[in-house]
């Protein structure tokens, strides 16, 4: 089954808390401008001049490269000399409700995997624009500097206890974040202790959480090197990872909600009439929508419109089965995907080329956003649908299926910094 290893982490050389909150970034595919131009202009050695370097189409590439060989040779970043295992942990605030929580994972090697082995699985679509910029970006540098997230089931309790006796005394690097998340990192270079708890990963599968376009990059760049050298791809036959218990108490997936605009002869009341064949309706408050959707304990949504807000509950869930003909019942389980198979695609007409262009539709993880969009008119509808569950994502990926885009969030993101992988 999966095979994990210590690696040689690069990290920045001034760990002081200051210096690593101004070395770090959030992951390259969620900055606003605004930010981007924050952590570029104000701040010299931020790790966005290496993930999301400024350029064009060619250049962006060969100055990150030109970057990170500079970095290297003035002791900003260094490759340790041993191999160890990296304990990461977030502490935050999860948002709407305030309760503090910690998210703590593995940082290691992982050996690549075809997806059709069943060592690690995906769960979710992906996009052929956004690979070609991360291979790239790893063929100028020949780097991982951000993680793919992935879960792991760990039943037997035979890797997380060790994971956590590794991270049994003080943080090695520890320091908040402008964005109020506090996080920590523990390095472990004991070979022992590093063997013993890879060993655990044996008979075990991997679940992709967040990074399919990165994992898929590596694969073609392990490719790419293979061919190039005639055989083994050496350090790029793996690929960094952080590996979470599936069962954490600190994972959380927030939901991202659906806009429709654009819509020809859009009407609430003749949608209403279509929606109804399946779902049950009743007016709400849209100051109530969130509590609606935290109550339910079946498959349910929120429309919303600039006057008006329904909820819905769907009556069967055998009818997203009926619609979804061959998907499985983890498949079918899921509020998106009654959503998308029952609402979406046939009364509004938003099919799976909608969804990859953003036609008709636009996503947004803030409920609040929403109802303000609908009611000031910048958005005709929306439809409000509670977070995917953890296990649905682990029972959807074991059943070989993929989900609709923009499924699943976790919160928070893995900041862009602590440690890189270089080849």
């Amino acid at each position: 089954m999966a095979v994990v290893v210590p690696f040689p982490g690069m990290l920045f050389a001034d760990r002081d808390p200051a210096a690593m909150a101004a070395h770090c970034c959030p992951p390259y595919d969620i900055i606003p401008p605004a930010q981007a131009d924050h952590l570029h202009d104000d701040l010299s050695a931020n790790a966005i001049r290496l993930e999301l370097a400024r350029g064009d189409e060619v250049t962006r590439y060969e100055n990150a490269r030109t970057t990170l060989d500079a970095w290297l040779a003035d002791g900003t970043l260094k490759v340790a000399d041993r191999d160890a295992i990296y304990i990461y942990e977030e502490e935050f605030s999860v948002p709407g409700t305030g309760e503090i929580k910690k998210l703590r994972g593995i940082i290691a090697r992982v050996k690549l995997e075809e997806f059709s082995k069943g060592i690690v699985l995906p769960h979710e679509e992906t996009l052929s624009k956004a690979k070609e910029d991360r291979f790239r970006l790893m063929r100028a540098t020949g780097c991982n500097f951000s993680h793919i997230y992935s879960l792991y089931v760990d039943d037997e309790h035979e890797i997380t206890p060790k994971a956590d006796a590794m991270a049994d005394r003080a943080a090695d690097i520890e320091f908040t974040y402008e964005d109020g998340i506090t996080h920590r990192l523990w390095i472990e270079e004991d070979p022992a202790k590093c063997a013993a708890l890879c060993a655990g990963f044996a008979d075990h599968r991997l679940y992709i959480a967040d990074g399919h376009h990165r994992y898929e990059t590596a694969l073609r760049y392990r490719d790419t090197v293979r061919a190039e050298n005639g055989g083994d791809a050496g350090a790029a036959e793996y690929v960094m990872m952080m590996l979470v218990d599936i069962d954490s108490d600190g994972l959380v997936v927030l939901p991202t909600h659906r806009e429709l605009f654009d819509l020809e002869d859009f009407d609430p009341e003749e949608a209403l009439e279509s929606i109804e064949k399946e779902w049950d309706y009743r007016e709400i408050c849209p100051c109530k929508a969130q509590e609606v959707l935290d109550a339910a304990d079946q498959i349910t949504a929120v429309f919303c419109t600039a006057d008006k807000c329904w909820a819905l509950t769907l009556r069967e869930e055998e009818s997203v089965a009926r619609v979804l003909d061959g998907k499985s019942a983890a498949y079918c389980s899921l509020d998106v995907a009654a959503l998308h198979a029952l609402i979406l695609e046939p009364v509004f007409g938003i099919d799976k080329a909608n969804m990859a262009s953003q036609k008709n539709l636009r996503y947004t993880r803030s409920a609040e956003e929403a109802i303000d969009d609908v009611k000031n008119g910048r958005m005709q509808a929306a439809f409000l649908i509670r977070p995917t569950r953890v296990r649905q994502i682990k029972d959807v990926a074991q059943a070989g299926e993929k989900m609709p885009q923009k499924s699943t969030y976790f919160y928070p993101k893995i900041l862009t910094g602590l440690v890189f992988n270089k080849f």
